[in-house]
């Protein structure tokens, strides 16, 4: 067991422990032995937080999206064009996604393989919330004739559509390739896109 002292929640300990655990053994092999232990607390007391091993691996994936939408709201919210700011948007989404899962041997679809079917519920939940902030953020530049659209939110899925194949959702990051190879591909997919717009 480690040491006891704990400065953050043990709801976060566990998912920060689940992250590593997951890089190291994978779904079917973390137990929920293996996180109390990397947590440094009982067994039981996982089952205060969580009710299940799938239920704890979908909270650390939700995380890892609610972290995702914080930043491109910072990236919103910021004083710069529309389309400086879909452009770093679109980056962080993919780039952050790829740091998030750097440690893991495979891809998200093969590390929950087990748990696929919620997982791809969620992630649609996941798109959909991302576009709202991008939708925002068109509507703003539409405002300011920086684009000419009619649909603001067919644009934003449009734009997460065609950045989609970045994701380490099929492909672990070693089989996407280096951090700035993919911080470049969507950088120039980027520009494309927004000339449309």
């Amino acid at each position: 067991m480690r040491d006891s002292f704990q400065p953050k929640s043990t709801r976060e300990a566990i998912l920060d422990a689940t992250d590593l655990l997951l890089g190291r053994f994978g779904y079917r092999k973390m137990t929920i032995d293996d996180l109390a232990q990397e947590v440094g607390i009982g067994k039981g007391s996982i089952y205060l937080h969580f009710t299940s091993k799938e239920e704890i691996a979908l909270s650390h994936i939700d995380r890892i999206i609610d972290r995702l939408k914080s930043r491109l709201r910072e990236i919103a919210e910021r004083k710069a064009s529309c389309r400086e700011k879909i452009d770093e948007m679109l980056v962080e989404r993919v780039l952050f996604r790829f740091d998030s899962v750097q440690n893991y041997s495979q891809s998200l679809n093969e590390l929950l393989s087990q748990v696929r079917t919620k997982l791809l519920e969620r992630r649609t939940r996941y798109f959909e919330e991302e576009a709202q902030l991008f939708k925002a953020v068109i509507e703003e530049g539409i405002a300011n004739n920086e684009f000419r659209l009619r649909d603001s939110l067919e644009a934003a899925r449009t734009l997460l559509m065609a950045t989609n194949s970045l994701l380490p959702y099929s492909l672990s990051t070693r089989e996407l390739g280096d951090r700035g190879e993919i911080e470049e591909k969507t950088r120039r997919l980027s520009d494309m896109l927004l000339s449309g717009l």
